[in-house]
């Protein structure tokens, strides 16, 4: 039996509710101080219920289970990944990794103009191998920590590292979720993605050229701290370096999926972890210990569950049919590329994560050069407001009263300029793609 059209049955309505009613309170996090994968995964639940509820009415049927278990496939892989990538990010964190870059840029003795474009720099290329959201809290602490007493250098270096980390992690399939998304999907594969290059740094570079004459010309406070690193974090760093060719190598040489080489690359973590645990245990150097469990446990679980809810919840109304009427709507009734900048900008307000899902879901015939503009408006869309990423969201939690939501507003006529300058930019340049 094939899937059921229930676009216009008692329990596709509900489900439509229900999933509005869960991502309103996403949306409000901060003011009901619920954690979002609660909503979520209450309505992910009810939504699979209510599937199963009208396929029973239906008669016997597998279309149903078949659906979820290929999501719980997905999802597995996405986990799998996301649990390995931010197992070695807080064991980095742990070996005082990101404390010693933070000291490194505040004792240069630059002035404040040169350091907004450094931690931008540094923000784009950094999220392209961690993710936008480690990236904007690691560089956000660096501009918190310079610009102490200086709220205009803070407020401006917070929005470029937002921008810029957005913005890396556009041309990378590591750098964003919804890039692993589409990689792991095999809409493109891991090289083709370094074509969004040249057009992600332009959505940054835009806003940045603009806020540049905004920031104070004037150098900060110096400070003299020396961070000395834990021992083994250069280990960590490579092993790092070795997982994520290994989830490459795994994908396009073995043909398997790269979460192996991920689980791999954590094996490899757990021994290099044994290692610096007996060999400070045998000299009584209690600093050099590492617990990769532990470690393992400080994973953000708010996050990998709040995927699952996502996951679960956009793919049961995908079942239900109204992905393909939206698909219908947007990519056969407007066509593809304005589908596509569409979708990036309502990606300022809805994540991007279930938008990516529901585009995947629609699996709309795009070329390669369609498919690496979901990616790139998808990815950087967000950046137009504070609230549109998890990088935004993440940085005014961090430098609250400070970066806040009106204040990234104010220049986000600026943001919207690189955005649009990044897609004449990937249109003119991969335009053989199209």
């Amino acid at each position: 039996m094939e899937s059921l059209d229930l676009t216009q049955h008692w329990a596709g309505f509900t489900a439509l509710v229900l999933f509005v009613i869960a991502y309103v309170l996403v949306i409000f996090e901060e003011a009901t101080h619920m954690r979002k994968s609660k909503p979520v995964l209450v309505a992910a639940g009810l939504i699979w219920a209510l599937i199963g509820i009208a396929y029973a009415q239906a008669g016997p049927t597998d279309a149903a289970h078949e659906q979820a278990v290929h999501m719980i496939g997905e999802y597995g892989e996405l986990f799998l990944f996301l649990l390995v990538a931010i197992t070695f990010v807080n064991t980095m964190e742990e070996r005082r990794t990101f404390d010693v870059l933070r000291a490194k840029l505040e004792g240069m003795g630059l002035g404040f103009r040169q350091l907004f474009l450094l931690t931008g720099v540094l923000s784009f290329f950094l999220s392209s191998v961690l993710d936008n959201l480690t990236t904007a809290l690691v560089m956000g602490a660096v501009v918190m920590a310079i610009g102490r007493g200086n709220p205009v250098f803070v407020v401006l270096g917070c929005i470029s590292t937002v921008v810029a980390a957005n913005a890396g992690g556009a041309f990378s399939p590591f750098g964003d979720i919804t890039t692993l998304m589409v990689w792991q999907k095999g809409k493109l594969e891991f090289f083709e993605f370094f074509a969004l290059f040249l057009p992600s740094l332009v959505n940054w570079l835009v806003p940045a050229a603009i806020l540049y004459f905004a920031v104070p010309n004037e150098k900060p406070m110096a400070h003299a701290e020396v961070v000395i690193p834990k021992a083994g974090m250069w280990g960590v760093i490579v092993l790092f370096a070795i997982s994520i060719a290994l989830a490459v190598s795994f994908k396009n040489f073995l043909h398997l999926p790269p979460a192996l080489g991920m689980m791999l690359g954590l094996g490899l973590l757990q021994l290099w972890s044994y290692y610096l645990k007996m060999t400070g245990t045998r000299r009584g150097d209690d600093d050099m210990v590492l617990d990769a469990f532990a470690l393992i446990a400080r994973v953000e679980w708010d996050t990998l569950l709040f995927f699952f809810g996502i996951i679960f919840a956009v793919g049961g109304l995908g079942v239900m049919g109204y992905l393909g009427l939206a698909s219908e709507y947007l990519y056969t009734g407007m066509g593809p590329t304005p589908a596509n900048i569409i979708i990036g900008v309502l990606s300022a307000i809805v994540d991007n994560i279930p938008l990516m899902f529901a585009v995947l879901t629609m699996d709309p015939t795009m070329s390669e050069g369609q498919w690496l503009l979901i990616t790139l408006t998808c990815g950087t869309g967000g950046s137009i407001l504070s609230i549109g990423s998890a990088a935004g969201v993440a940085l005014m939690g961090q430098a609250r009263g400070i970066y806040t939501f009106m204040a990234h507003l104010k220049w986000a006529w600026a943001v919207a300029l690189g955005y649009g300058a990044s897609i004449v930019v990937h249109m003119w340049l991969n335009a053989a793609l199209f």
